[in-house]
């Protein structure tokens, strides 16, 4: 059950603390996810030159590692970044985009784990699923199984890595491992958006560098997120609409809005 008062505490401290979060990710959604995170109050920075990576994580309280759009380079801008967010402790969320579509994906995606040992791993259902099960494929970037069937999955993955695992779908499940988490807030329309789930991992990072409590941080973070796409939905006329309107409605998020909006 999530404690609307530290759902509140945390969105605030994103907002006071302003927390820089260094984003390795995909060419689709760069302009997305940066917007998100001015949206909630973060500061965003993509920087993803291996020359570089190393000295901008010094001054980060956050890591995203997202494969979107995966090449050669970007892994080992990847790896080195990852180190060097271990070595400093920060928390690195790695979003496994596509992981199981091809096995270049899934072996990438499983090279990160065991390098850069994440603190967050976020995916749709069939990402956690093909992270725990090499049988198990993506229809693409998309997800081809509900977040319900990924759940075991999803415990058996944080259990192997020690990262908190984050499910988004209908309904978004957050675990330990032994402790799950559920957000049953959002809209459908959410789908049909590019970008929704990597945005989900961008202020997902902006929650955990302000929150070491990493559970709670990812929970409410998508807690967060689904609220915002669940109004946005409800003005939206198609997928076009939505997208600006999902970062309006992040941008006008307030306390009183977490409070009577998030379900329960």
């Amino acid at each position: 059950m999530i404690d609307v008062k530290k759902l509140q505490r945390d969105f605030d401290a994103v907002h006071q603390q302003a927390p820089l979060v260094h984003n390795i990710t995909n060419f689709v959604v760069m302009n997305n996810t940066a917007n998100a995170l001015l949206a909630i109050g973060a500061s965003p920075i993509m920087a993803h030159a291996v020359e570089e990576v190393e000295d901008m994580v010094q001054i980060a309280s956050s890591l995203v590692i997202n494969i979107g759009t995966l090449n050669a380079d970007w892994v080992k801008s990847m790896m080195v970044a990852g180190k060097a967010a271990l070595k400093k402790g920060i928390p690195v969320v790695l979003d496994p985009v596509g992981a199981g579509a091809t096995a270049y994906r899934t072996q990438v995606c499983k090279q990160l784990i065991e390098t850069v040992k994440p603190t967050i791993i976020r995916g749709n259902a069939s990402e956690i699923m093909a992270l725990v099960n090499s049988s198990t494929y993506t229809k693409g970037v998309d997800s081809s199984d509900s977040s319900d069937n990924a759940l075991n999955s999803a415990k058996q993955l944080s259990k192997e890595t020690k990262a908190i695992v984050v499910i988004s779908g209908p309904t978004d499940y957050i675990t330990n491992g032994k402790d799950t988490e559920m957000v049953i807030n959002g809209s459908p329309l959410m789908t049909r958006v590019t970008g929704m789930g990597c945005t989900a991992t961008a202020i997902t990072a902006a929650f955990a560098a302000i929150n070491n409590n990493y559970l709670e941080a990812a929970t409410h973070a998508m807690a967060v997120m689904s609220i915002a796409g669940e109004r946005a939905a409800n003005k939206a006329q198609g997928n076009g609409t939505m997208q600006l309107y999902f970062l309006d409605e992040l941008c006008n998020l307030t306390d009183n809005i977490l409070a009577t909006d998030l379900k329960r």
